[in-house]
């Protein structure tokens, strides 16, 4: 259910003005088979930071929009059955504010070294602003968002990843009582990926990691991540290089090669231990594309990368 949209619109769908009344005729009985098929499954969406900041010589995004359209598409999800979680991360926005407060940013081994004061700026970042503004977002339409993070009743046990990065850790466990309890009540869980020690000591969690593992928990149908690139590419640099679909053994090779670099190999090594632990499939999407989402998720030709055990 993934594919290239053949031209400036995807599955039918314009990204601006409106739909003849029999076009939109068509895409919802296109849909009718997927909301059979999803009703009453979890779906884990991984909601980047990236996607609200532009690269270099990017147009500007429209924070408030992109949230907008984003939160439209979860709201449907869960108005016609489905059981969406959110996962976000916010390394943009955490690298944002401590330019602004003059502290130093520190990359190592593509991790952010995260100091004392580092692990509370990313906690305000990622608890006290970029969670509640998707929370918000989401409300708009209705009470269903909740806001947590994953130091909420150990939702995600960490342990420190390394001494030179500091608070940074790696998921040991993931207990999804609080989450299961949430979406029995018709809620939607909106996730920030803070765990803890069982000291309580606070750690920094990828977030793709965190979303793959919050998504074996919970044995999800789907893991769905929004990113600044259309999908999975075998050349990273080549749009025309977009892989539709991909198998668990596929991405290993791919990372082994050092066809996947940076930011993707995270998403990449979290959709293979995913599917391998029984999520069906995994998907990887420009999160910047509008609806990408729902166009994924409920049209036959999509827009991104599916992973699966299989083709």
């Amino acid at each position: 259910m993934t594919g290239t949209p053949t031209g400036p619109t995807a599955g039918g769908l314009t990204t601006t003005g409106s739909l003849p009344p029999g076009d939109k005729a068509t895409v919802l009985v296109e849909s009718l088979p997927y909301i059979r098929r999803f009703w009453g499954k979890v779906v884990v969406v991984k909601y980047g930071g990236n996607v609200l900041s532009p690269k270099p010589g990017e147009s500007s995004i429209d924070e408030a929009e992109a949230l907008a359209s984003f939160a439209e598409d979860i709201v449907l999800m869960r108005s016609v059955g489905m059981l969406p979680v959110v996962v976000h991360g916010g390394g943009p926005q955490i690298g944002a504010l401590m330019e602004r407060v003059g502290k130093e940013v520190e990359f190592l081994d593509g991790f952010r070294v995260t100091d004392a004061d580092t692990i509370d700026l990313v906690r305000m970042v990622l608890v006290g602003k970029v969670n509640r503004d998707i929370v918000s977002s989401i409300n708009v339409h209705g009470a269903l968002a909740v806001g947590l993070s994953g130091e909420d009743a150990n939702l995600i046990t960490a342990t420190a990843r390394s001494e030179a990065l500091g608070y940074v850790g790696d998921v040991v466990s993931v207990d999804p009582v609080i989450v299961h309890q949430l979406l029995a009540q018709g809620l939607i869980p909106v996730v920030a990926t803070i765990g803890t020690d069982l000291s309580g000591q606070a750690f920094n969690i990828n977030a793709d990691t965190a979303a793959g593992a919050l998504a074996s928990a919970l044995e999800a149908e789907k893991l769905v991540f929004l990113t600044d690139v259309s999908g999975l590419r075998s050349v990273p640099d080549d749009p025309s290089t977009l892989i539709h679909r991909a198998t668990a053994d596929d991405l290993d090779r791919l990372v082994e090669s050092g066809a996947a670099r940076g930011g993707m190999i995270p998403k990449l090594e979290a959709c293979a231990r995913a599917v391998r632990a029984g999520v069906h499939r995994a998907h990887i999407l420009d999160g910047r594309t509008p609806h990408a989402l729902l166009l994924e998720v409920f049209t036959d030709e999509g827009v991104g990368t599916m992973v699966g055990i299989k083709p």
